[in-house]
């Protein structure tokens, strides 16, 4: 069967064309920038921004990005991911199998939260416009797109409220962050207001505050650099595989084998049909 279609009259060579990197002996470029000029010159953010975006980022840009990375390396064993790289570890898989683990299990529920706040936080400023913002229509934009969330039923607003923490203590420092970078005219602090607001009318629906959380804070800082939501995922992704190599190895000292989710000493709680027996033949 003949081929046809725009593919038919490809090269082997246009089968994976990329703008990303160029490759030829000796030679390797980023972007189109030689990877000796790059190394010693910008940090991993930049390269982070410039291997996703295209270009490099103006310095306040990669220090807010690289604020946002190292925010969310880290939740400690309880966080499955981790839980699940630790576990791994002790099966006598090799680390890169162990971070695989952790990073699989980084889903809408565990880690995808910054991803869905990035929407919102975008589909507000869709509604409140590029005019100045006041916060009576930041108030009303945001309460439209939190009924929006419960139509569709979703219980939580994405980037507030912790299952741990009563106030987050690492959303404050990134939004400290932002609003220096703001101040400074390197980014626009209309995604910080735009997050405030959506606080401030939670806290008017519930009653009570729900302060934002990692999620929340790192989503400011996504969509005040203009990641798309599909990305700020992979830049979770990203941050967190530090905590699940970290846990990987710290695990791999410990000589344990087979490690499950419980201490061995203890059982889980049996729910099914009393012992029985097939009885008489």
């Amino acid at each position: 069967m003949s081929s046809s279609g725009p593919l038919a009259n490809q090269t082997p060579q246009d089968w994976w064309s990329t703008s990303i990197i160029d490759m030829k002996p000796g030679m390797i470029r980023y972007r189109g920038y030689a990877i000796e000029e790059l190394i010693g010159r910008v940090g991993f953010a930049d390269m982070v921004y410039l291997m996703t975006r295209g270009e490099l980022p103006h310095p306040a840009a990669a220090k807010l990005l690289e604020a946002a990375l190292v925010a969310a390396v880290d939740h400690g064993p309880q966080a499955p991911s981790i839980a699940a790289a630790r576990m791994a570890v002790t099966c006598g898989v090799g680390i890169n199998n162990a971070m695989a683990s952790a990073i699989n299990m980084l889903g809408d529920v565990h880690g995808g939260a910054g991803e869905q706040c990035v929407t919102l936080y975008n589909a507000v400023a869709a509604r409140v416009g590029s005019d100045v913002i006041s916060e009576e229509r930041l108030a009303e934009a945001a309460r439209a797109e939190m009924k929006l969330l419960v139509e569709a039923g979703i219980r939580y607003v994405p980037g507030f409220g912790h299952r741990f923490h009563p106030r987050d203590p690492r959303a404050p420092r990134l939004l400290e962050l932002v609003d220096v970078a703001a101040a400074a005219g390197a980014v626009s602090g209309r995604f910080a207001a735009i997050g405030r607001a959506v606080e401030a009318e939670l806290a008017a629906q519930k009653g009570r505050t729900v302060p934002m959380n990692i999620d929340g804070a790192t989503g400011v800082i996504f969509t005040e650099l203009g990641f798309p939501p599909p990305l700020c995922r992979g830049l979770f992704v990203l941050s967190r595989a530090v905590g699940a190599l970290a846990h990987a190895f710290e695990e791999m000292q410990s000589g344990e084998r087979n490690k499950g989710p419980i201490p061995r000493h203890l059982t889980w709680t049996y729910t099914g049909p009393p012992a029985r027996t097939l009885g008489a033949a």
